[in-house]
């Protein structure tokens, strides 16, 4: 009898089982080397002991060995037989197992453990290369695995199945499996869907849908197809199963492939034959059936929350409790990404809005995660790169503002850049050409429906005033019942239509602010094609002010019925041959700012974005002394993931400061200008103190140092008087903003609530001190504002502060922080705006959208001028306390 009869005899693949074995629990099936051992044994130990001589030779650690140019495999291993070769695998499992269960856990880099690797190397490298195998030897292998333990919590995990599925199916395709290669699958199959930390998920996944494959029997009709279903735990499993078992029989085999073809969707792009393969399964369903099902199921996990699990667990005597987040099972995530792909073959505007809002929620993160599911998200973004014309770069310019974080930003901009390159344009003229119109004239459209007719305005950055009609003309409230009758599918897409002008035009509006970065110019026509005459950017176009070069001289103006006028509000001439680009203060002189700002007022025009009454930061003396680098917007203590958050938006890259040792002593906050060469750099630290970080080790706080500009070709920085003034301003005003927003002096509680002690005269000095350009900005504008509001006969500017004489007491509103003090001893008088309630601010013109701390201001102005009437206690009980 020889070594591989005693293990099969051994494993109950032939002949009795050693009494022995039956001797020991079955939860631990034995796995042993017969006592009487065979010359190939001896000279399978031989083979192990030579690998692993001459692996020493050239590396000082085993772990993760390969011995495919080892020389005992090449001259000894390689050239045996097949049989022979199945005889060593079984060799090294088994012995494996033996070593394993005598020793317990392996000493790290002892002999026992080089030759643990060696053997485990010689599993994988047989099982990669070809090895013609019976059934019997199949099953002898698969036992081996499912019985032999490379570690002693393991019994599957380290051993290569997936190869040696792969070799079953090339060799067994198209024929039957006998009896005892069928039940060695199905014992492995059954470890598989019983184990718990085996495998990750979508790897156990894998390997369940290779064995079904090999398992399933066609019965009468050979060209049967085996069921095929999503394997992952998770709502989404259930719900699209559910889609499947509900659609005709005569449809399901066609969806079992595809699903099947989806769960190959390895990679980070399709490839060809994907796509190949996948157009020739939708050539078997119509297009109609194929895109209702998917965006069914895209709109299932476009809302699909993901699920909280807390945990608690108790260490020393001390509880402690963390959460888990889940969206999708790992299992779904490639057959999910397999369908987005497969809807690159479609270019309809329902399909390409689809997969737009998929991105944005794979995209959105999830606590101590990250993107709820960054791969799917990457594939909306290559099917939106590839879908026909330019509604999917429109969504991609459109994301761009959208997404946060900063691979996801590269991506897009690769995108951008290749597409623009196809066409032989540059990005921002292809961004302009993606831009939809969506049939809209001068910012307006209309729909007939019968005799009924709705008519929608974009009168803002997402804000859309639609109105109904009834047949006689007159206005009607809600929706007529006749057309949600008898139209349905119309009105459907025609909130489509509605929902995608939202979204556009903020996106639009953002893109434009951008454009202030850039010092951008365009020629008339061009201008007048894209901006001033299209349906969509008409409505920002023509309410911001332009520079207009003709003819050696530069006009500024801006749109009216009348034509083009300027600050005096009288008519000028503009040819289709001026050179056209956004107006900037920084490049303007005192007085044409203030004319501007007047004619705004006068004239109540409200811009979508800040445009004339934009902050202007223009190099200071001290910035001048120091040369390299600005200290304005130093010492200051800002909470870190509001400020993250305002950076990404701003199109800053950031990564968050933890409370650990990652080999940084600082950090830093950069944005790119590439229009001028430069890259923008804010220096910040970790505030560590009084142990303010949260679960995840990151600092709640951080302290702000120098704002540098370095250049992009050389990495040195330049000196701030070389800086042009746009870039200079720009980024400053960035910088202003994350200050103005995210230092702990803006929150009204963070000093009765504990703050850091350390650091509650920075609050002190923050909430009541100097204003900074933004602020100036605000208070400037309230100047001009008060004696147009229904306070102005208690309410005046004073210093730093919107005083507001109440009933009660007197108010010090601070127009920087917002924070207020009380007459007349500076009491503070902590109020938390609450923007669910109404204060009388809803009607007073502002040129301009976006200030939400202007608001604030006035909001709490108009509650305290009225101090009687509230009936907050928390804030009575301030304003009585003496």
């Amino acid at each position: 009898m020889g070594f591989l009869d005693d293990v099969k005899k051994m494993l109950g693949l032939g002949g009795a089982k050693p009494k022995a074995a039956a001797a020991k629990p079955a939860s631990a099936p034995p796995i042993e080397i017969p006592v009487v051992h065979t010359g190939e044994r001896a000279e399978f130990d031989e083979v192990i002991k030579l690998t692993v001589a001459q692996y020493a030779k050239t590396h000082q650690y085993f772990y993760g060995i390969k011995v495919s140019d080892n020389e005992t495999y090449l001259q000894t291993v390689k050239p045996w037989e097949d049989k022979k070769r199945v005889r060593f695998v079984v060799y090294c499992c088994v012995e494996t197992h033996e070593q394993t269960q005598k020793d317990g856990v392996t000493v790290y880099n002892s002999p026992n453990e080089f030759r643990k690797y060696a053997r485990l190397a010689y599993v994988q490298q047989l099982l990669r290369t070809k090895l013609v195998m019976d059934d019997e030897d199949m099953a002898l292998i698969l036992k081996s695995f499912s019985e032999s333990k490379a570690y002693g919590w393991s019994s599957l995990q380290y051993w290569p199945v997936a190869f040696l599925l792969n070799q079953i199916a090339a060799q067994r395709k198209g024929q039957a499996i006998s009896g005892i290669l069928q039940n060695a699958l199905r014992r492995i199959h059954k470890q598989l869907q019983d184990a718990n930390d085996y495998y990750e998920k979508k790897e156990r996944a894998k390997l369940i849908e290779k064995l079904d494959t090999l398992l399933f029997v066609p019965g009468e009709s050979a060209s049967a197809v085996k069921p095929t279903k999503f394997l992952g735990v998770d709502d989404f499993s259930q719900y699209a199963n559910a889609v499947i078992a509900q659609l005709p029989a005569a449809d399901q085999p066609v969806w079992y492939q595809m699903i099947s073809q989806a769960q190959r969707a390895s990679g980070s792009k399709p490839t060809a034959k994907y796509l190949a393969d996948s157009k020739t399964l939708l050539k078997e369903i119509s297009s109609e059936k194929f895109k209702r099902v998917v965006v069914d199921w895209f709109t299932f996990v476009i809302q699909l929350k993901e699920k909280e699990t807390r945990h608690t667990q108790t260490f020393a005597g001390r509880e402690y409790t963390h959460s888990t987040y889940v969206f999708l099972d790992a299992a779904n995530t490639e057959p999910i990404k397999g369908f987005v792909w497969m809807c690159a073959h479609f270019h309809d505007t329902l399909t390409l809005q689809t997969i737009a809002k998929l991105a944005e929620r794979c995209y959105k993160k999830i606590p101590s995660i990250g993107p709820a599911s960054a791969a799917i998200g990457n594939a909306c973004l290559f099917v939106l790169f590839k879908s026909k014309g330019l509604e999917g770069i429109g969504h991609l310019s459109r994301l761009k503002l959208r997404i946060k974080q900063a691979s996801t930003q590269a991506m897009i901009d690769k995108y951008l850049a290749e597409a623009a390159k196809a066409q032989g344009i540059t990005v921002t003229e292809i961004e302009d050409l993606a831009v939809d119109d969506y049939g809209l004239q001068d910012g307006k459209r209309r729909w007939v429906y019968d005799d009924y007719a709705f008519e929608l305005e974009v009168i803002g950055a997402g804000k859309i005033q639609q109105q109904w009609y009834k047949p006689d003309g007159s206005p009607q409230k809600s929706e007529p019942t006749a057309v949600k009758t008898n139209h349905a599918a119309k009105l459907k897409k025609m909130k489509l239509v509605i929902k995608q002008i939202e979204q556009a035009s903020t996106a639009q509006r953002d893109r434009m602010d951008r454009m202030l970065r850039s010092d951008r110019k365009m020629q008339g026509s061009y201008f007048q094609q894209f901006y001033l005459q299209h349906g969509l950017m008409s409505f920002l176009a023509k309410k911001l002010l332009w520079n207009f070069h003709q003819d050696g001289a530069t006009t500024t103006a801006i749109w009216s019925a009348a034509g083009w006028l300027n600050a005096e509000g009288k008519p000028v001439t503009i040819t289709d041959n001026a050179e056209v680009t956004l107006w900037h203060p920084a490049l303007s002189s005192l007085a044409d700012i203030k004319a501007w700002r007047a004619f705004l007022m006068e004239m109540e025009i409200l811009q979508p974005m800040k445009q004339a009454f934009r902050e202007v930061y223009l190099l200071t003396d001290a910035e001048v002394n120091t040369r390299i680098y600005s200290n304005r917007m130093a010492a200051h203590m800002l909470k870190q993931h509001q400020f993250n958050s305002l950076a990404k938006g701003r199109g800053w890259k950031y990564a968050l400061l933890g409370a650990y040792d990652d080999g940084r002593e600082g950090e830093l906050a950069s944005l790119h200008l590439p229009e001028f060469g430069l890259r923008a750099e804010y220096w910040v630290t970790g505030v560590n103190s009084d142990g303010e970080w949260n679960d995840t080790g990151i600092w709640n706080y951080i302290a702000t140092d120098q704002v540098r500009f370095v250049n992009t070709s050389t990495g040195q920085p330049v000196e701030l008087i070389d800086v042009p003034a746009i870039a200079f301003s720009e980024a400053m005003r960035d910088v202003d903003l994350f200050v103005g927003v995210a230092s702990v002096g803006n929150d009204p509680t963070w000093r009765d609530s504990g703050g850091i002690p350390a650091y509650r005269d920075y609050w002190q000095s923050y909430s009541f001190g100097d204003l900074t350009e933004v602020a100036k900005m605000r208070k400037e504008i309230l100047t001009g504002l008060i004696q147009r509001l229904k306070i102005k006969n208690v309410a005046s500017i004073v210093g730093n502060y919107l005083v507001v004489q109440g009933k009660l007491r007197t108010y010090k509103i601070h127009i920087g922080s917002t924070n207020i003090l009380m007459e007349p001893n500076d009491q503070y008088l902590c109020i938390v705006p609450d923007r669910s309630i109404k204060t009388g601010t809803e009607n007073v013109f502002l040129p301009f959208e976006g200030d939400n701390g202007l608001s604030i201001v006035l909001s709490k102005a108009f509650l305290l001028a009225e101090d009687d009437k509230i009936t907050d206690r928390t804030i009575t009980s301030q304003i009585l306390r003496q």
